[in-house]
């Protein structure tokens, strides 16, 4: 691998390295949230290191100090084309806060697990500031926290609605989802000599125009208006039918082109690219990452964030799951990005030649850790499939679930020169695996089950079931609670062939809209049942553009029209959490003593 002591293999992060190289401008400076790490499981880097295929100069500012006079906002200077924005790989207000709004004392992208690092809504206040320094230089948000906040959206800790984020922080333009396609656009266009305010079609962003202006021309877009801003405010039915068009068309291939007005203004949001091939896949991976952080943080402490992933690679992306509380196919997309064996076995390759490496790779998966080159049979069908879920409330016929391909993957990583064993760590998406559920499910499933338990855990296979009662699971777009039964009973015999000391972990979620406190009793009577003591939950935690988070706020469900019950006060949500801690010696098990009806909601 290259030298790991040698400063001109990172991006530069400072003046003093844009010296090295005799640079006195860049083409474009990114400020991120998070720390520096060149890897690419990181998303600034990601696209740092796309610029710089793309033949352009680019610098990075990681986690730059908007408290003091702004220095680390001058220190590069002017770019020669715009600032690109990034809260980093986590939404901030998630990474800050937990469900019950209380100030985390810890941040996993910062070196030593430091917070304050970074403000609430770095997007809007890095933006904000670049704009106050540099007037007259684009700035192009992206991320998580950007693409996720691209049209009016509620949001939890404000507790209110708020306006595409194009708007809050004055960007010019939003690249939303996986942004090498756009941005590799973008660039080419401006090396062209192209005026970034002409540039309004570009597919896969979001953009901002005065409110009567005709929408730019684009002969083969469909176009969908939205109710405005100020209709949504006013009328929580309004919102809902957005959400509802938006995520329709956010899980087509071939979709429309939407705008929201708000104010003076108008936001739209162009029509995404077509997914990305497997030789796209593979040149945003085989970039010249050196999967490790920044020099710069030698001495201040682990950064986490990095320490969970180093060890792992990321084979896939995207999800057809269509979870009601998940962004990933809004961002990522509903549509698998595999990555070809070559790409994945040469990163492997290069992970194991780390310093610190001992031959265990922490995780081969993605968003879900088998889902690798699954797609539709007849991929024409799937250009205008607006299902949120390729699985729920059935498996499509169309969808090619076989796990032949990924087995083999498994095995062939194993024979890599160095590598003792590889450990799955993402989550596993059983509903997969049994023909109960999956129709197509046959002999390859039950040999991925067996190949997976027997050679890829590492004591504990992940799994999310994350609820026991079918009408919070409906409202969740997860498979019935009967399927886990079953996949315990299947893992828990392959276990005993094997003689493995080995440990099935569920992952559970209180408090998710539909969930009563007799759900919860329910629940932990089920899994008490099951000999399980819950340490995998998570409490509920609303986050922007997700069809759980609308239910939440609007009380409803914007597909069937019907009454939703939210737990939504801090007590609710506690009280609902404390149900998993039955087995728990000082806490008092309300699954032991309260009868199932008696906190049945009216």
């Amino acid at each position: 691998m290259k030298d790991k002591n040698n400063i001109l293999n990172w991006l530069p992060t400072g003046r003093k390295e844009m010296e090295l190289r005799e640079w006195d401008e860049v083409d474009v400076i990114i400020f991120s949230g998070d720390a520096y790490v060149d890897h690419p499981s990181f998303g600034p880097a990601v696209i740092g290191r796309v610029i710089e295929d793309e033949g352009f100069r680019v610098a990075i500012v990681p986690q730059p100090n908007w408290k003091d006079d702004l220095r680390d906002f001058r220190k590069l200077g002017r770019p020669k084309y715009f600032f690109g924005v990034s809260a980093g790989n986590m939404d901030s207000m998630v990474n800050h806060y937990t469900a019950a709004r209380r100030l985390r004392s810890d941040d996993a992208y910062t070196p030593g697990d430091k917070a304050g690092f970074r403000p609430d809504y770095p997007t809007i206040v890095y933006t904000k500031i670049l704009k106050e320094i540099f007037p007259d230089v684009p700035v192009v948000i992206g991320g998580i926290e950007a693409s996720m906040r691209r049209l009016t959206h509620y949001d939890y800790w404000k507790d209110k609605l708020e306006p595409s984020i194009l708007l809050s922080s004055g960007a010019d333009m939003l690249i939303y989802g996986m942004g090498e396609q756009p941005l590799r656009e973008l660039l080419r266009l401006l090396s062209k000599g192209v005026p970034f305010s002409s540039l309004k079609t570009i597919p896969q962003t979001a953009i901002v125009t005065r409110r009567d202006d005709p929408l730019p021309v684009q002969k083969n877009w469909k176009d969908i208006s939205l109710h405005s801003f100020e209709k949504c405010l006013k009328d929580k039915n309004m919102f809902a039918e957005n959400f509802v068009k938006f995520e329709k068309e956010s899980n087509k291939i071939e979709s429309a082109r939407l705008n929201e007005a708000s104010g003076d203004f108008k936001v739209i949001i162009n029509p995404p690219f077509q997914p990305m091939g497997e030789e796209e896949a593979d040149r945003s991976f085989d970039l010249p990452y050196m999967y490790m952080p920044h020099p710069r943080y030698n001495k201040k402490g682990d950064i986490p964030a990095y320490e969970m992933i180093k060890f792992s690679v990321n084979i896939h992306r995207g999800c057809f799951g269509g979870c009601s509380f998940c962004a990933i196919a809004a961002h990522q997309g509903k549509q698998i990005i595999s990555r070809s064996e070559r790409s994945i076995l040469n990163e492997v390759g290069k992970i194991s030649e780390l310093p610190d490496f001992k031959g265990y790779l922490s995780d081969l998966g993605g968003p879900s850790a088998n889902m690798y080159r699954m797609k539709g049979k007849d991929m024409k069908l799937c250009q205008v499939c607006s299902r949120p879920s390729c699985i729920w409330p059935a498996v499509c016929k169309n969808l090619n679930t076989s796990h032949k391909q990924l087995t083999e993957l498994y095995r062939k990583v194993d024979r890599i020169e160095g590598i003792k064993k590889s450990f799955i760590g993402s989550g596993v998406r059983y509903d997969l695996l049994f023909p109960e559920w999956n129709k197509s499910a046959g002999r390859e499933e039950v040999e991925y089950l067996e190949e997976l338990v027997t050679n890829h855990v590492s004591g504990r296979l992940k799994v999310a079931p994350e609820h026991t009662s079918p009408r919070v699971l409906s409202h969740m777009r997860k498979a019935p609670f009967d399927l886990f039964k079953k996949l315990k009973k299947r893992f828990d015999n392959i276990k005993t062939k094997h003689e493995l000391k080995y440990e099935i972990i569920p992952y559970f979620i209180s408090s998710h809209p539909g969930c009563t406190d007799t759900d919860m009793a329910e629940l932990a009577s089920e899994v008490k049942s099951l000999g399980i003591k819950p340490e995998q939950i998570q409490d509920f935690t609303p986050t922007p553009m997700t069809l759980s988070t609308l239910m939440y706020y609007t009380g409803f469900d914007p597909y069937s029209g019907k009454k939703v019950y939210v737990a939504r006060s801090i007590e609710d949500k506690r009280r609902q959490k404390e149900f998993f801690f039955w087995y728990k010696k000082d806490s008092k098990s309300k699954s032991d003593f309260i009868k199932p009806n008696s906190f049945r909601k009216k």
